[in-house]
């Protein structure tokens, strides 16, 4: 898919490219039923965020419950606040659950692309949590098999609904900036030994891990680059994970750096994201709780010439936008605005800003 594609679609108004994915295969109507949903694993970063989420949107969803088959890890977690009174179900179980329509895939990342297809051959549509497995060619068969089924894959990267990131998006769209020609990312973090082993058994380092989240709204923004480099290092002698990593994104006329760290004190606080333009800039620092300022060479809507900070309205919490809009698009009340082409194209990105791939592969 060419980058114009991205632009020409995001000028009009979508949030990426052209043919967005539609979820057709289970009509719902929505006056007489909430959504039925489940999850498949709970080792995932994000999977105790995505039940306390659906658990707390009885209007939409009714969670039916979730698959965890090692034994030791459900110990670990049944009779947590997030888990406590959630009922455990096998897969097969979980697949003959009448009425069933979406299944939040949270295993190991190991696990996610495998599991997901089996959800997808099943005939549900996923959340699929990132990143989206180190396989290219399995990601792309999910796919496919998906658009083939005419379900909807869902991608867990959490800004995508993030208050100040959908302030940006519609700024760029509105031409408030003009011309991007500068993105700058970062996305850090300091995790303990135990965590860096974990991180360990995936190549990719923390840029695997982290720096996905940067990358998918860096496509919103500039579309597909003409290249992807990496800078990836690692600060501990004999030890396997890449924890500093840095990926330039070349464009026509513009470029775009993302960095990602597992060792920075506090790194939270100065996780970032600025997009530079020929008629204003916005930097998002930190990213949550979302603050905003903006940049502008002349009025821009409600907004005068000049810096200024801007309230964002609350955010309802870090996984509600996209179950919110997942319920819509489910219930036909919208198309999805991500396509399989920009998940795809992103992957690709993430596993080359890894290390995994070069970025001009087959």
């Amino acid at each position: 898919m060419l980058r114009r594609h991205f632009m020409q679609n995001f000028a009009a108004g979508a949030s990426v490219a052209s043919l967005p994915q539609l979820a057709m295969a289970k009509k719902v109507d929505k006056k007489m039923t909430r959504i039925k949903v489940g999850q498949i694993g709970t080792k995932h970063a994000h999977a105790g965020g995505q039940i306390h989420t659906l658990r707390a949107l009885p209007e939409l969803y009714e969670f039916v419950g979730y698959v965890e088959s090692d034994e030791a890890r459900y110990k670990q977690v049944a009779e947590t606040p997030v888990y406590r009174g959630a009922k455990r179900l096998s897969e097969k179980e979980l697949f003959s659950t009448p009425g069933l329509q979406v299944i939040a895939v949270e295993t190991e990342v190991c696990d996610l692309l495998a599991t997901s297809l089996r959800c997808i051959d099943a005939g549900y549509h996923i959340h699929l949590d990132k990143p989206a497995g180190e396989s290219l060619k399995q990601l792309e068969k999910l796919h496919q098999t998906a658009e083939e089924k005419s379900l909807t894959i869902q991608m867990g990267y959490m800004f995508r609904y993030n208050p100040a990131f959908q302030f940006l998006f519609n700024a760029v769209r509105q031409g408030w900036l003009g011309d991007v020609f500068e993105v700058h990312g970062v996305m850090s973090k300091k995790v303990a030994v135990p965590r860096r082993q974990q991180l360990a058994r995936y190549a990719g380092g923390s840029m695997f891990e982290l720096g996905c989240h940067l990358i998918d709204p860096l496509f919103h923004l500039l579309g597909i680059p003409e290249n992807v480099v990496s800078y990836n290092r690692r600060t501990i002698k004999n030890d396997p994970l890449y924890d500093n990593m840095l990926s330039v994104f070349e464009y026509p006329t513009a470029t775009a750096t993302i960095r990602s760290s597992v060792v920075e004190v506090n790194g939270g606080r100065r996780r970032q994201f600025i997009v530079c333009g020929t008629k204003g800039t916005i930097e998002i620092m930190p990213l949550e709780p979302a603050a905003l300022t903006l940049t502008l060479e002349k009025a821009e809507g409600n907004f005068k010439a000049g810096t200024q900070v801007v309230k964002l309205p609350k955010s309802e919490g870090r996984y509600h936008g996209c179950w919110k809009e997942f319920a819509k698009v489910i219930r036909r009340e919208t198309p999805f605005p991500f396509t399989h082409q920009h998940d795809l194209a992103v992957q690709k990105a993430v596993l080359t800003a890894s290390g995994l791939r070069k970025w001009n592969d087959a």
